[in-house]
C-alpha cells in the first residue's frame, strides 16, 4: 500500500511512460504501465511485428568467486553444471518441501560468476532466502538498483535492435547472450524473453535506458513497435504457458506439480528441496497443471473452481481472452486423474458452470519454433 512515508518505487522510464501517456498501476511496490493504447493492440503489435517493455522493477543478484558454482548448485533445482559461458536457463529457487520461493533465470557468465533475475514482487524475500540458506564462500550482492531491464519482443525485435548495435545478434542463440553497445552504451543482451516470441531483453545502467528505449521507439515505430505495459506482457505469457509467481507457481505447489519437471535434475546432486522432489517424483503427483480453453461462453479468472461432473476437482490459476487466438484460455491445478488433454470439465463463473476442454500447452507457439 502506498503512504507519503513509503511511495511507489519507480523505474528509470516512469517520467518517460508518463510523459508517452500510459495507464499506470501499482504493481507490488512499483509504479507500472499496464498499457499505452490498448492491452489488445499491443498483443497483436508484438505478435505481429515488435513490442517494447520496461521490466526494469524485475531483480538481479550476482554470485561471484570460486564457490559460486556450488551456490547456486545448492539453491536452485535445475543444473546449472551444464552452463557454458554466455548461456541462461530457467530455474526455480526451492523450498525444502520442493515448491517455489521463485521461478528464475540463471545466467553464466564466467566460471566464477553467475547472475540471476528474479521476480520484482521476490526481490526481498527471494534476497534473505539466499542469505539464510547460505551462499558458502561465494561473494553474493544484490544489484537490482544498479540494472535497468528492457525487452523488444515479436518476429522484428531483432531487425530492429541490429539497427543500434555492431553485435551479430543473429549469431546468438535462444537462451544465449552477449556483452556490446546499444546506441554506445555497455549494455548484456539476452535473447530470452516472457512473450513467446522471438527477441531480447538488454541489461544495463540505469541512467542509459532513456536513451535506448527512444531509440528503439524511434527505429522500430515505422516498423510497428509500439510500447507495452503489463496488461500485454500477462496475456502473452498466458498463451505461451508461460508460469506467474503468484498465481500459477507459488510455495504451495511443487516443481513437478507446475508441470516443470524438466527444470528438476535430481541427478546433479544435493539441493534445497531435492528429497522433496525425489519422493513426490517416485511416488507420482496428485495434481497438476494444465491448460483449457472455454467451450461454453465465459472467462476464467484465477481462483475460480474447477469442475467435473459437478465435484470439484482444482482451481483456475490464470485465465483471459486470447487477443490472437480468439478464444478464451486459462491455466489451473486439477486432480491427476482428471488433466488428460481432451479431458471435458466445467469452470464455476459466477455460480453457474460453463464447459471447458483441458488441452495441449502452449496454447501459442510462434511459427518456425
Amino acid at each position: 500500500m502506498t503512504t507519503p512515508d513509503h511511495p511507489l518505487k519507480q523505474t528509470p522510464l516512469t517520467a518517460a511512460h508518463r510523459a508517452m501517456g500510459a495507464k499506470m498501476v501499482p504493481f507490488g511496490e512499483w509504479d507500472m504501465p499496464v498499457q499505452y493504447r490498448g492491452i489488445l493492440e499491443e498483443h497483436r503489435a508484438v505478435r505481429s511485428a515488435a513490442g517494447l517493455f520496461d521490466v526494469s522493477h524485475m531483480g538481479e543478484v550476482e554470485f561471484r568467486g570460486s564457490g559460486a558454482l556450488a551456490a547456486v548448485q545448492r539453491l536452485t533445482s535445475n543444473d546449472a553444471a551444464r552452463l557454458r559461458t554466455g548461456q541462461v536457463h530457467y530455474s526455480a529457487l526451492t523450498t525444502e518441501a520442493g515448491t517455489f520461493v521463485d521461478d528464475l533465470t540463471v545466467y553464466k557468465v564466467a566460471d566464477d560468476h553467475y547472475m540471476v533475475t528474479l521476480n520484482a514482487g521476490n526481490i526481498g524475500k527471494d534476497v534473505g532466502w539466499i542469505r539464510d540458506h547460505g551462499t558458502g564462500t561465494a561473494e553474493f550482492r544484490d544489484v537490482s538498483d544498479e540494472t535497468a531491464l528492457l525487452a523488444i519482443q515479436g518476429p522484428r525485435a531483432v531487425e530492429i535492435l541490429q539497427r543500434l548495435t555492431p553485435v551479430d545478434l543473429a549469431a546468438v542463440p535462444y537462451y544465449w547472450f552477449v556483452t556490446g553497445q546499444v546506441v554506445g552504451k555497455r549494455t548484456i543482451l539476452s535473447r530470452t524473453g516472457y512473450t513467446g516470441e522471438d527477441g531480447f531483453e538488454a541489461y544495463l545502467s540505469p541512467q542509459h535506458a532513456a536513451a535506448v528505449w527512444d531509440a528503439l521507439l524511434e527505429a522500430g515505430s515505422p516498423l510497428g513497435l509500439l510500447p507495452c505495459g503489463l496488461g500485454a506482457r500477462d496475456t502473452l505469457r498466458l498463451e505461451a504457458k508461460m508460469a506467474l509467481y503468484g498465481n500459477d507457481i507459488d510455495d504451495a505447489h511443487t516443481v513437478l506439480e507446475a508441470d516443470l519437471g524438466w527444470i528438476v535434475k535430481l541427478e546433479k546432486g544435493e539441493f534445497v528441496g531435492r528429497a522433496a522432489l525425489a519422493k513426490q517424483k517416485a511416488e507420482g503427483i496428485a495434481r497438476k497443471l494444465v491448460g483449457f480453453e472455454m467451450v461454453g461462453r465465459g472467462i476464467a479468472r484465477s481462483h475460480y473452481p474447477i469442475l467435473k461432473g459437478g465435484e470439484r476437482i482444482g482451481e483456475v490459476t490464470s485465465g483471459a481472452p486470447s487477443a490472437w487466438l480468439n478464444r478464451n484460455i486459462g491455466l489451473g491445478y486439477v486432480a491427476i486423474a482428471h488433466a488428460a488433454v481432451g479431458t471435458e470439465i466445467e469452470i464455476l463463473i459466477r455460480d453457474q458452470p460453463v464447459a471447458a476442454r483441458i488441452v495441449k500447452t502452449p496454447f501459442y507457439k510462434r511459427p518456425g519454433s
